[in-house]
């Protein structure tokens, strides 16, 4: 009955976790800010051919390494359709650390603790809001949970080499997917004090094992899943001789990871920014905090070293990301499977308690009441704000999301009603609800102004299908949704450069070339009597100028 039981909620929990986790796929297109930039990247690599080096228009992208692009391309190959494509990495990714937040707290615990801890993990409202997304960071938190685990079933359950050697080699995709991945790495550092000092694993003391030969190979694990990329990327620059190209190198390898952390260039916030993340954006776990940190002090006084490598890794990672001013709140996302799998074992006990589930109903309630409230103000309301919201959006109407909101409120009405004695059932469903509404109807509400594909369907259909377009001041979901193949001048070029080269690209066919350009762009050579208002999208304001009006311009 147990091992029934034990299936049955297994595969309730997969179930529950495809639904809020793929809800919507293939419903929405990128959406502004960074999914359409990586969606675009992947999608000139199918057009170009060149896998190896990812382009933002005419330039070389090196923000990021390209391991998101390479997926997001290679589903496109598999399924020929972007809208299902360029978000398969982030779900295949979330299922995986769930996964493994599940089987290590099975092994570390029970079974039933591992079903809590992947729970736990999936309901955290930072993780589902990103594993919805087509961004990096869902991809690196899954190669780290892979790296932690694999650790971690050697250090406390070994020794296993070959598990041992994966989570090393998994580092090292990590690093080649977003250079934080090598932080994975910092489990060593807990876990040699717990060895020294004799900590113990399931009534066994913990052991490194490093008399073994096998310990020590396993660094070329992690070289070797960095050379997948490095390796032919560096021989393909130094075969160039190309100073862009060289240009990419430098700054792809030093500026975007190690000068980016010495001086950081943006989102800056105080020391104390990622305790305001961890408690405001990991809830409903994180409400057991204030009963969980004297537990966790308990278990760590019996030198259980289940949750000093965990807690202290995570702490570390923290630590790491609160030294440079600059400051996001998905770099500690890869923290929230650890210490979601820690604090598990504590879940089932203090549900049994007062005041943890009066505060989870208090927290539910509160959920319930703003969205009933905000989508009464949606549907029947037109204050200011409301109607600058909708503006702003380039929405006709806030009917639809407002009806959606008062849908997600009774859900949540209707689960804690029903469930009032499971609150942890009513916990599922209410967020499961919210999620899956969101995905179902919020995506093709907002789609069209959020991902630029209202704005780019009335410019096609404005110039006629014969004429050429450009593009002046674009951001990348206007390039990723022409409906034609576009014009660029450059993204991070010169303005001043950029705005010649496309006075001048309009001069030379000006009665069938376009020019969109946002207003910030606007070159001032062009009369105001020639500017065509497009629809408002992605909170900017566009035009569109016909190459007649550029020959005001100088030639």
């Amino acid at each position: 009955m147990l091992k029934t039981r034990e299936s049955r909620d297994t595969w309730l929990f997969w179930i529950a976790a495809l639904l809020i986790v793929g809800a919507g796929i293939g419903l929405r297109d990128p959406w502004p800010a960074d999914e359409p930039r990586f969606a675009l990247a992947a999608k000139q690599m199918v057009e170009s051919g060149d896998w190896l080096f990812p382009h933002r228009g005419i330039e070389l992208y090196s923000d990021k390494p390209p391991m998101l692009m390479w997926l997001q391309a290679t589903f496109f190959d598999i399924f020929r359709n972007w809208r299902v494509a360029f978000l398969l990495p982030s779900l295949l990714a979330t299922l995986m650390t769930l996964a493994c937040v599940k089987d290590l707290g099975k092994r570390l615990w029970t079974p039933k603790i591992g079903l809590w801890a992947a729970w736990a993990v999936l309901l955290a409202f930072q993780f589902t809001y990103q594993a919805k997304k087509a961004q990096i960071d869902p991809l690196v938190t899954g190669f780290i949970t892979l790296a932690n685990y694999g650790l971690l079933r050697h250090l406390l359950l070994g020794p296993n080499w070959r598990w041992w050697w994966i989570g090393w080699f998994a580092a090292g995709l990590g690093t080649i997917t977003k250079g934080v991945g090598v932080l994975a790495l910092l489990m060593l550092a807990p876990a040699i004090y717990a060895s020294v000092r004799g900590w113990q694993s399931r009534g066994e003391r913990m052991a490194l094992h490093v008399r073994d030969w096998r310990f020590w190979i396993a660094p070329l694990f992690f070289v070797a899943a960095m050379a997948l990329w490095l390796l032919p990327m560096v021989s393909a620059v130094q075969a160039r001789h190309d100073p862009v190209y060289d240009a990419y190198l430098n700054d792809i390898l030093f500026h975007q990871t190690a000068k980016r952390y010495a001086q950081s260039w943006d989102h800056a916030q105080p020391a104390w920014y990622f305790i305001v993340v961890i408690v405001g954006m990991w809830l409903p776990a994180m409400l057991a905090l204030p009963w969980a940190i004297p537990a966790w002090r308990r278990r760590l006084q019996r030198h259980d070293a289940r949750y000093l490598l965990p807690l202290v890794w995570g702490a570390l990672m923290v630590v790491f990301f609160s030294i440079p001013s600059g400051k996001r709140d998905v770099y500690i996302m890869p923290v929230l499977p650890m210490w979601g799998l820690v604090l598990a074992p504590l879940l089932p006990g203090l549900l049994r308690k007062a005041w943890p589930r009066r505060l989870l109903a208090i927290a539910m309630s509160v959920m319930a009441i703003g969205f009933v409230a905000g989508g009464a103000l949606m549907a029947f309301g037109h204050s200011k704000s409301i109607t600058r919201f909708l503006t702003d959006r380039g929405l006709e109407s806030g009917a639809g999301i407002g009806w959606m909101l008062l849908a997600m409120g009774a859900g949540v009405i209707v689960a804690l009603a029903w469930w009032r004695r499971r609150l942890e059932i009513a916990t599922i469903v209410s967020l499961g609800t919210m999620w899956i509404l969101f995905s179902v109807f919020g995506y093709p509400l907002l789609n069209d102004s959020s991902s630029a594909r209202g704005l780019m369907r009335d410019v096609g259909a404005r110039i006629g299908p014969d004429a050429q377009l450009a593009m002046l001041g674009w951001k990348e979901q206007n390039l990723l949704m022409a409906d034609r193949p576009a014009v660029n001048f450059g993204f991070t070029r010169d303005m001043q450069v950029q705005t010649a080269d496309a006075i001048h690209w309009l001069q030379a066919d000006p009665e069938h070339r376009w020019l969109l350009v946002q207003d910030t762009a606007l070159p001032k050579c062009i009369p105001q009597s020639a500017l065509e208002l497009v629809p408002h999208a992605n909170r900017r304001t566009w035009y569109l100028v016909r190459g007649g009006a550029a020959m005001a311009c100088p030639h």
